[in-house]
């Protein structure tokens, strides 16, 4: 488990590798991974935007920008959560992901909540990278 907090928003991503939807003979490897969000603040806050950097083992970086997460953009009162599980294809067996969340304040106050960089690493052998 990794885990980051920014401004009482504790994050906290579970990476596991997903064989039944991976294909290493053809180069795709698959990844899901459960997201906690918690509001361990006094105040109440929306998650407006995400914003991902994605890097695989050859150093490739993809950028993926967009409104909430999963279709929704969450609110979350003093002590709530929010929990969600997404993926992440790449075609090489192991790499990273790191991003923020654009959260929002009832004020209207926007503040960027860091997730913290977690390794996506398959149990397939390291074979070289082409």
């Amino acid at each position: 488990m990794y885990s980051a907090t920014t401004r009482s928003i504790k994050i906290t991503v579970e990476p596991f590798y997903l064989p039944q939807h991976s294909e290493p003979s053809e180069h795709r490897f698959v990844w899901a991974y459960r997201v906690r969000i918690e509001n361990c603040g006094g105040e109440t806050v929306q998650l407006r935007r995400r914003h991902w950097k994605i890097t695989d083992a050859r150093g490739h970086l993809e950028e993926v920008r967009g409104p909430g997460v999963v279709g929704e953009q969450p609110v979350l009162g003093p002590g709530e959560h929010f929990e969600y599980t997404s993926s992440c294809p790449l075609p090489t067996p192991s790499g990273f992901m790191v991003g923020t969340y654009d959260m929002e304040t009832e004020a209207g106050e926007t503040f960027a909540a860091q997730v913290p960089a977690f390794s996506l690493d398959s149990p397939q052998p390291q074979a070289r990278l082409n």
